[in-house]
């Protein structure tokens, strides 16, 4: 009896710690993230930001570990929902439109919308001012609202800040409206812009939890308002330079800060442009190791997906060819169906809509299913043209020597029809290496997303491009050469004599 009660309270304890140990899965999209989460300029294998130290601070008052999950913003809260991880940390806005679909902590930062102009601009410094005006702004944040309050301002929203910036330089907008924070590291460094006027508004930023996730919602809160009291929320704050009077104020710590911004100095000095030409490429040589991972990720998603669609639209196209009406029906279906609607929606289907019917896909298998199920409706019509120009005589030839319909098809007409469609199928390959770049709104950090996160990190946007676009080159060309090589053997075949050697 008092060994069965010491092995309960053993098992007690073990389950306790295991859950103690769970990690806490936050999500964040760190690829053009400055300064909330993002990979350090100077080591772009590490993540560094303000808050990832505040979720790295979190986890350790939990005692748990920490597991991080990219995501891209879009992707963020539906990937939240379905339970991909726990939490997330991006600078969300708690608004009561984004409080319908999650849970969310304490205000863990506070800051307003600044204006930012070209340095030679004058008089655009108040919310009024821009009135008549092309202003610059994030998609669904507080400044597109406030901005959309005035129907004379022509808005245009971006998706990364360093476009929006780039866009004010090069005299495309008159002004951008964002958030002091991100003005602070975008807008004030570059010597071409210039912050002016006081703050607008207010904005609150919070963690998200799932809706109903009200334990874990419950412990984060705590571990925020223990930062809050002593002074760990402040020093990191303080490090990235963003200690502000409206967070004194939230926090009721209105101490002097004696804290050195040396978070923010290495930000700044990792980033600063590089003089001369050998700078610039030992730069573009670190990059190389993220161009290879990206490379291999996106040939690897385009080989299976294109495995994938290749088995699939042999078997719509004999369907549709061979198969009893209602088949051959619901094959043209499923092609018309898949044709008529963007890849982008099929990807983001697959991965966020299946969960609600307890189909719950691996990134890397979503894309790889969505890439090949939408070029297999495009295969199909391949091999359908290849069967089409298959002589009937041929299958009532292979049948007349005891040949069964199906080892017809299998060992007459199939051949056939394939080695036709063989060039058209490996230029089709070229396009699925293009198409794979959309599989990186669903986590995966292929070539076009290695891109944005260097380009907008180092405002390098055409040095950059061209590695990436050397990239896809070097990846495309061999097939481009496998491609001439089918068409020509498939040329060379159609032109071979006959047995008795006429032409």
């Amino acid at each position: 009896m008092v060994f069965a009660c010491l092995m309960a309270i053993l098992l007690v304890t073990g389950l306790a710690g295991a859950a103690r140990a769970a990690p806490l899965r936050w999500a964040s999209d760190a690829e053009a993230n400055v300064p909330f989460v993002f990979h350090d300029p100077a080591d772009q294998s590490r993540l560094i930001g303000y808050e990832y130290d505040i979720a790295q601070a979190i986890a350790r008052r939990l005692g748990r570990p920490t597991q991080f999950v990219q995501n891209d913003w879009d992707g963020l809260i539906p990937g939240l929902q379905r339970g991909l991880y726990d939490m997330v940390i991006d600078g969300i806005e708690i608004t009561p439109e984004h409080e319908q679909g999650v849970a969310f902590s304490h205000p863990y930062y506070v800051t307003s919308e600044r204006i930012t102009v070209r340095r030679d601009q004058q008089g655009l410094d108040t919310l009024a001012a821009l009135h008549g005006h092309v202003v610059g702004t994030l998609k669904d944040t507080t400044a597109e609202r406030m901005l959309q309050a005035d129907p004379s301002i022509r808005i245009r929203s971006y998706e990364e800040e360093t476009n929006a910036y780039t866009d004010l330089k090069n005299g495309r907008l008159d002004a951008v409206l964002l958030d002091g924070t991100i003005s602070l590291y975008y807008g004030a460094p570059d010597p071409e812009l210039k912050l002016v006027g006081g703050p607008i508004g207010r904005i609150s930023y919070g963690i998200a939890v799932a809706t109903g996730n009200t334990a874990l919602r419950d412990q984060v809160n705590g571990a925020l308002d223990a930062m809050m009291r002593d002074g760990e929320l402040h020093r990191i704050l303080a490090r990235w330079k963003l200690w502000t009077p409206e967070m004194a104020e939230l926090t009721g710590d209105r101490g002097a800060s004696d804290i050195a911004p040396d978070a923010w100095r290495h930000y700044m000095e990792a980033t600063a442009p590089r003089a001369g030409w050998r700078a610039r490429l030992a730069r573009y040589v670190g990059f190389l190791p993220l161009l290879l991972h990206g490379a291999v990720l996106t040939l690897v998603v385009s080989a299976c997906a294109m495995v994938v669609a290749v088995a699939l639209g042999l078997a719509l196209a004999l369907a549709r060819r061979y198969g009893p009406r209602w088949l051959a029906m619901l094959a043209t279906l499923y092609v018309e169906i898949v044709r008529g609607t963007p890849l982008l929606i099929q990807i983001l289907f697959i991965f966020y809509a299946l969960p609600g019917v307890g189909l719950r896909l691996s990134p890397f298998v979503a894309g790889v299913l969505a890439l090949g199920m939408n070029y297999a409706a495009y295969e199909a019509e391949n091999y359908r043209a290849g069967l089409q120009s298959v002589a009937r005589g041929q299958i009532e030839a292979a049948l007349a020597l005891n040949m069964t319909h199906m080892q017809a098809l299998r060992f007459v007409v199939v051949p056939q029809a394939v080695r036709m469609v063989i060039p058209i199928m490996t230029n089709d390959f070229i396009s699925l290496l293009k198409d794979s770049s959309l599989v990186s709104v669903i986590t995966l950090t292929e070539l076009s997303q290695t891109y944005v996160r260097l380009s907008s990190t180092y405002y390098d946007y055409f040095g950059t491009g061209l590695l990436i676009g050397a990239a896809y080159l070097l990846l495309g060309l061999p097939f481009v050469r496998l491609a001439r090589m089918a068409e020509a053997r498939f040329v060379t075949g159609q032109r071979r004599p006959g047995h008795g050697g006429h032409p």
